[in-house]
C-alpha cells in the first residue's frame, strides 16, 4: 500500500494499503536454481536438528507471490511452511482472533498500514536485534520500516512493495489525436485528455476509479492531495486536516469528470472488483493503480499498450503511496529463528530479482531496484521510483480512517462526488476523523 482494498483482475486487494496495494496474481516462473543451492547449504553443512513445520497466513492479494516464494523454500529445505490465504477484508478480525485464543500462525504477512495497530496491541514479535543485524537492513524499504517500528522497536520487515502511478492507454490516447509518449503532468491535463478520449464514443471513457472503494481511493486519491501541498492529517497523523483546501479540490476534480460523463456509470457502486478490471477491457484512458497493474498486463493483455507514470498535483508535481504488506512472527510463536530465517532468505539476491523482479514484483531491497528485468520494462522503473519517494499515513486507526466501506472516508467521496455536497462532505468527514482519532 497500498500493495496495496481492491479487486485485480481476480484478486483481491486492500490497496493500497496496496495495495497492495497492492498485487495481482502474476504468472509464475520457474524456481531458481542458485537460490534453491543457496538454501541448501545448512543441510550440506551436516545440519543434524529435526525438521519443522511453521505455518504462515496471507491475504489473497499476495498469493500468487506468497505460493511461488514458499514453493522455493519448500523445494530446497528441511523445515517446511504451509500456507493458508485469507480474504483481505477478513485478515485483521482473523488474526486478532487467533492471537487471542492463542491459534496465531509462525509468520504472517499483512498490510503495512495495519501494523502500528498490530504492535500497539501486543501481537507481534519484537526482531529488533535480528533485523538490524541484517548487511542490507538499511537498504529495506523505509515505509514499510517506519510502519513496522513502535515505541522504537521493529516488528516486521517489507514482505512486498507497492507505489500507485497513473496508468494510461496509449492506443486511445493516439484515437483521440494525443501523443502517447506524453502523460498529463496535472489536473486539467487529466481533464482535457478525458474529454478527448470520451469523445471517441464506442463505449471509450476517459477516466476511472472504484467509487465504492475506501482503500482504493486512499491509494489513488491521496497521492493526488499530496502532490497538490494537502493532507488529510496533520504531520504527526494525530490531527484530521480534511478541510484542506487541496482535499476539496480534489473532490471537485473527480465530482466535474464524474458530472460531465468522463467516468463510466458503474464506478460509482464499484467496490473494488473492476479496480483495474476496467482498463483491461481497453475502454478506459486513465486511472490510478500500482505496479500490480504491469504484471497482470503482461500476463493476461499483452495487446494493450499503456504509459505509466507519476500521480500528478492540481498544478504539477507528483506523490505516490507507498504501499505492500510487511512480513512478520505473531506473538507466541514457538519458532521465531526458524521464521526469521525464511524472512532472511526472501533478501537473499537471488529470490529478489529471480522470484520477485523477473515476475515485475518490486523488489524491498532498494538496492536491487535497477536490475536487467527493469531494464527491459522500464514502467517498473518508473513504479520502483515512485515506492522510494512515496508516503504512507501511520495510525493506529487506519482501518477506520481509510479502509472501513462504511467509514468516514469513504462516505466523504461518495456524498462529495456522486451526490454534490462537498462541503457537507467535508465538514462531516472532519468531525469523524476527529472522533475516531481521539478514542484510546
Amino acid at each position: 500500500m497500498f500493495r496495496r482494498i481492491f479487486i485485480a483482475s481476480s484478486i483481491l486487494l486492500i490497496a493500497a494499503f496496496m495495495l497492495s496495494a497492492c498485487g495481482p496474481k502474476a504468472t509464475p516462473t520457474e524456481v531458481p536454481a542458485a537460490a534453491g543451492q543457496a538454501a541448501n547449504a545448512p543441510e550440506a553443512s551436516g545440519d543434524s536438528t529435526p525438521a519443522v513445520t511453521l505455518t504462515m497466513w496471507s491475504r489473497d492479494s499476495d498469493q500468487v507471490l506468497v505460493e511461488s516464494l514458499v514453493a522455493a523454500w519448500n523445494a530446497s529445505h528441511k523445515n517446511q511452511i504451509e500456507v493458508t490465504i485469507i480474504p483481505a477484508s477478513d485478515f485483521v478480525a482473523k488474526f486478532g482472533t487467533a492471537v487471542a485464543g492463542g491459534a496465531a500462525p509462525d509468520i504472517i504477512a499483512i498490510d503495512l498500514v495495519y501494523m502500528p495497530a498490530f504492535n500497539a496491541a501486543d501481537q507481534m514479535t519484537d526482531i529488533t536485534d535480528m533485523a538490524k543485524a541484517l548487511p542490507y537492513f538499511d537498504k529495506l524499504s523505509p515505509s514499510h520500516i517506519r510502519l513496522a517500528t513502535y515505541e522504537d522497536k521493529i516488528y516486521a520487515l517489507p514482505f512486498s512493495a507497492e507505489a500507485s502511478v497513473l496508468i494510461y492507454n496509449k492506443s486511445l490516447f493516439k484515437q483521440a489525436g494525443l501523443d502517447p509518449e506524453k502523460a498529463p503532468s496535472n489536473w486539467d491535463e487529466i481533464y482535457q485528455d478525458a474529454k478527448k478520449i470520451t469523445a471517441l464514443g464506442d463505449g471509450n471513457y476517459g477516466f476511472y476509479f472504484s467509487g465504492g472503494c475506501a482503500g482504493c481511493n486512499a491509494f489513488t486519491m491521496l497521492p493526488l492531495i499530496w502532490a497538490s501541498g494537502g493532507d488529510v492529517l496533520s504531520a504527526d497523523y494525530s490531527t484530521a486536516t480534511l478541510t484542506d483546501p487541496a482535499v476539496k479540490a480534489t473532490l471537485e476534480f473527480y465530482k466535474k469528470m464524474w458530472d460531465e460523463q468522463l467516468i463510466p456509470e458503474g464506478a460509482k457502486v464499484d467496490n473494488g472488483s473492476d479496480f483495474f478490471n476496467a482498463f483491461q477491457t481497453n475502454k478506459i484512458g486513465m486511472l490510478g493503480t500500482g505496479a500490480f497493474a504491469i504484471s497482470s498486463l503482461i500476463a493476461n493483455h499483452p495487446e494493450i499498450e499503456y504509459g505509466i507514470a507519476p500521480l500528478p498535483g492540481q498544478n504539477g508535481g507528483t506523490s505516490s503511496f507507498a504501499g505492500g504488506d510487511e512480513i512478520g512472527i505473531p506473538k507466541g510463536s514457538k519458532y521465531v529463528n526458524e521464521a526469521f530465517e525464511f524472512i532472511t532468505w526472501l533478501y537473499s539476491e537471488d529470490v529478489q530479482l529471480e522470484l520477485y523482479a523477473k515476475n515485475s514484483q518490486l523488489p524491498v531491497r532498494t538496492d536491487l531496484v535497477e536490475n536487467k528485468y527493469f531494464e527491459a520494462n522500464p514502467a517498473m522503473l518508473t513504479v520502483a521510483n515512485e515506492m522510494a519517494v512515496g508516503r504512507t499515513p501511520y495510525s493506529v486507526k487506519a482501518n477506520e480512517l481509510f479502509n472501513d466501506y462504511n467509514g468516514p472516508w469513504e462516505t466523504m467521496l461518495q456524498e462529495a462526488i456522486f451526490g454534490g455536497e462537498v462541503d457537507k462532505a467535508i465538514n462531516t468527514a472532519q468531525e469523524n476523523y476527529t472522533k475516531i482519532l481521539s478514542q484510546p
